[in-house]
């Protein structure tokens, strides 16, 4: 066989064909280019066609060039200035996320306008790369730009692009937005405002090294969409933009981004991490391809812009229309709050509003402060302070509850494996407690500080209708917290119908237009994320809110039952009842046979796994109930009619739990638990109290919801860090349950509401059992125990009798103060703490 010589191969036709038809498209693209560009130059609107042809080739074919000055806007203009006016024809696609900056930026400003009814300040905006002013046209989405902004600034580099930009402002005729071609390192408000106090813009020739040079206030907001990342020096932009915001002005930022979880995973400052992480493949791959258009998504510029700045809000996710595109949105403020200029002061007064304290420390990290911040506030201090003085002694902005518009929620670290064993999901999607006999036995007056388990937080909103003057919603697992925090941000910011549709029905078809547009404000940055993550459970056709959840898993299996015994339409009936007789005939005929089986009891409910997956009933409890079965007259009376085995347990507390309910409840007309249950959904005759609209006139109220502090801990660790004396009740619905019988930790728990609840405060509890064995440990520890309710008899305690029995636990003594901790003292002296 000839060869052409050494190990060269001849080429093969196939080889031939294709390296001739490259070479004929490369030679037809450049022709085509040529003939494109040239009709394009003085076409603001290129047909579509000719503006995918020109990004294309202005991407992957045309070769970057500059002039002898070689300098950024040279390599700026040999990329867009082919493109221009075909550059927001193509860019729609590709830069997603901006209409969605543009709108929660839009809200945070319509609500600080609101709050701090400065319409009679100047408002400015300035829009960092702007380019051909698309940013700027999209904004009247959400706000009336010529009217609401009294200047805007659109700053670019690029002269073809601020030329669209202003052949586009003059189209719309808005006479208050300017274009500033310039290097964002360079720009400065004084150059262009009038500065207060001196009546006039300063000289652009005038040093900026000038001590004595005048500053402006700052604009309202600063954007950048898609700019940080084409910015080669951008460190000095971002420092720029500190002198470029006002002191309550908000920073909007959406770019392309690359990042590991690695990075990030020990940072409390970044507003959580929901959807941050991107594998290796999709770190290399996005990093290659855009560097090929010298846009750089290393994650040191957003990294730094967090530095910088103390982040508001921040949502990670992807652009699925082309491959999957890492993205961020990022809203952040000055680093330090507006409150205080001074570290420990900041501290001190936004801590200030988490506990009863009337100032806050860290029971760690002594060495980090000063003995005189020590001896001035010598009581116990919150994580919050906690985690907020290490950021600030390191430089570091605050973590971003401290950014928030309200102080609802309290800080606490999502990495945390007690938080993570939830794994995002919530159990309770609404509350199993009847908050109408809470209501009838707690009687709530204005003087009361109530602590309770957050659950989905249907009891707490009730709690708040009763206006206490303090609510601590307690929760471990952060997603029930979040929900409550959706009802809580939903009042201020949603119309009645609206707040209907989406925890009432459980769906809205334009649930995620409303969270960004208005209920964002109104949320800390994780929980907006995690909404923002899992909007579909409100806009999906089937399902809906109450569909979700642990519990869940026992709606579906109900429905399981029903299905399979053929009884679904008898559920119906039921839940037609028009009288109680009728819906007592529906049940004991044709549902109670299939849904108290035997059968379903012993292979279905009766396992440990789904008693916990869809019940949330913990080992411990399931003991509480087996014990007193195994003592009930079913078991041991003249007449038994159960075994003491686990499945016979559970049928007779599912008997004595439904039977005396559906005889004394009607289900549709005044039993929301389980009509939602049942149904998927709450009726406007049928709904727990916050979803009235009587409630919503009065907790939508600005400051209606200012009592209530979110904690996402063990009830034990909030009430460590409670001032003695503080709490007057405290509603731990079951959880007293779930404790090891006899262990020290129930005994723990006790002596810290002992010592955080008032002389005459109050315990609530609900439990599984008649009479719980930790009764006798809030009797030894200076509590008298009074029953409220106990299912002995068959009676029907509340509408969800779904405990045995409810117990009042009154404080009547104080216990003995404990021993100090020494080593928890300190023994590190500083003079001063200088920040």
């Amino acid at each position: 066989m000839d060869s052409l010589g050494g190990n060269i191969l001849t080429l093969g036709s196939g080889l031939e064909l294709f390296l001739l038809g490259t070479g004929l498209f490369i030679l037809a693209g450049a022709c085509f280019s040529v003939v494109y560009t040239k009709a394009s130059k003085n076409n603001e609107n290129p047909s579509l066609i000719q503006s995918l042809w020109l990004f294309f080739y202005s991407c992957f074919l045309k070769p970057h060039e500059a002039s002898a000055k070689g300098n950024q806007q040279d390599a700026l203009e040999s990329f867009y200035k082919a493109q221009a006016g075909a550059y927001d024809a193509t860019r729609k696609g590709l830069l997603r996320g901006r209409e969605d900056m543009l709108a929660l930026a839009a809200a945070q400003l319509s609500l600080k306008a609101k709050l701090a009814d400065s319409n009679d300040k100047k408002k400015i905006w300035v829009d960092i790369g702007g380019g051909t002013g698309w940013n700027i046209e999209a904004m009247a989405q959400f706000i009336d730009v010529p009217t609401f902004f009294d200047s805007v600034y659109l700053v670019d580099f690029s002269p073809s692009l601020c030329d669209v930009a202003r052949k586009r402002f003059a189209r719309l005729g808005w006479k208050n937005v300017k274009i500033v071609c310039q290097d964002a390192r360079t720009f400065r408000l004084e150059d262009h405002e009038a500065v207060p106090n001196s009546g006039r813009p300063r000289s652009p020739e005038g040093s900026y090294f000038s001590q004595n040079n005048a500053r402006h206030l700052g604009a309202n907001l600063v954007t950048m969409s898609y700019s940080l990342s084409m910015i080669p020096d951008y460190h000095s932009v971002v420092d720029s933009l500190d002198s470029l915001v006002a002191p309550s002005g908000i920073l909007g930022v959406v770019d392309f981004y690359v990042q590991s979880r690695v990075d990030v995973s020990f940072r409390n400052y970044t507003g959580g991490s929901i959807d941050r992480h991107v594998n290796f493949i999709g770190r290399t791959f996005w990093r290659a391809w855009f560097d090929i258009d010298r846009v750089a998504l290393e994650p040191g510029r957003r990294d730094y812009l967090e530095y910088r700045f103390g982040t508001v809000l921040n949502v990670n996710t992807r652009n699925y229309v082309l491959g999957a595109i890492p993205y961020y949105i990022w809203l952040g403020a000055r680093k330090l709050p507006r409150s205080s200029s001074l570290p420990h002061e900041v501290v001190e007064k936004v801590d200030a509003l988490v506990t009863e304290s009337p100032y806050l420390g860290p029971s760690n990290h002594i060495n980090q402060l000063s003995l005189a911040v020590n001896r001035a506030s010598p009581e116990i201090r919150s994580k919050a302070f906690d985690a907020a003085i290490v950021n600030l002694c390191s430089n570091l902005p605050l973590p971003s509850f401290f950014y928030q518009n309200h102080h609802y929620r309290i800080y606490y670290d999502d990495q945390l494996k007690k938080h993570t064993q939830f794994n995002d999901e919530y159990i309770y999607a609404f509350t199993w407690e009847d908050t109408r006999v809470d209501e009838r036995i707690l009687k709530l007056k204005p003087d009361d500080v109530v602590l309770a388990i957050t659950s989905a937080g249907d009891n707490i909103l009730s709690y708040a209708l009763q206006g206490p003057a303090r609510i601590h919603a307690v929760d471990l697992n952060p997603t029930q917290n979040h929900l409550l925090e959706l009802k809580v941000a939903a009042y201020q910011s949603l119309e009645y119908e609206d707040f209907w549709k989406i925890f009432g029905e459980g769906k809205h078809p334009n649930f995620r237009s409303l969270l960004i547009t208005k209920i964002s404000p109104h949320l800390s940055s994780r929980a907006f994320q995690y909404w923002l993550s899992n909007h579909r459970i409100f806009t999906k056709t089937q399902g809906g809110l109450y569909d979700t959840g642990g519990s869940k898993h026992g709606i579906r299996i109900f429905r399981w039952i029903t299905r399979v015994f053929g009884c679904r339409a008898a559920v119906k009936d039921l839940l037609a009842a028009r009288t109680l007789n009728e819906q007592r005939e529906v049940w004991r005929s044709r549902v109670r046979p299939a849904l108290l089986s035997r059968l379903v009891s012993r292979f279905v409910v009766s396992q440990e796994s789904f008693l916990w997956t869809a019940l949330g009933v913990p080992k411990n409890q399931l003991a509480i109930l087996e014990a007193d079965h195994a003592v009930s007259p079913a078991v041991c009376g003249p007449n038994p009619t159960a075994k003491n085995t686990r499945s016979h347990a559970i049928w007779e507390y599912m008997v004595n739990t439904l039977d005396p309910m559906v005889e004394s409840t009607h289900i549709a007309a005044d039993n929301p638990y389980y009509l939602v249950c049942l149904d998927g959904k709450f009726s406007r005759q049928c709904h727990p109290d916050y979803l009235s609209l009587k409630a919503h006139t009065r907790l939508s109220r600005p400051e209606a919801l200012d009592n209530l502090r979110i904690h996402t801990d063990e009830i034990d660790e909030v009430l460590a860090r409670m001032r003695p004396g503080t709490l007057t009740v405290a509603v731990v619905m079951d959880s007293m349950d779930w404790f090891d019988p006899g262990s020290d930790a129930a005994a723990s728990q006790i002596t810290r509401l002992n010592r955080a609840l008032k002389m005459g405060g109050r315990v609530m509890l609900r439990s599984a059992g008649l009479k719980p064995w930790y009764l006798k440990e809030f009797s030894r520890l200076g509590f008298v125990t009074k029953c409220m309710g106990s299912r002995e008899g068959g009676a029907c305690i509340d509408r969800v009798n779904m405990y045995a029995s409810c117990w009042i636990c009154t404080k009547r003594e104080n216990l003995a103060p404990p021993t100090p901790d020494m080593e928890s003292m300190g023994s590190v002296e500083i003079s001063s703490l200088e920040i």
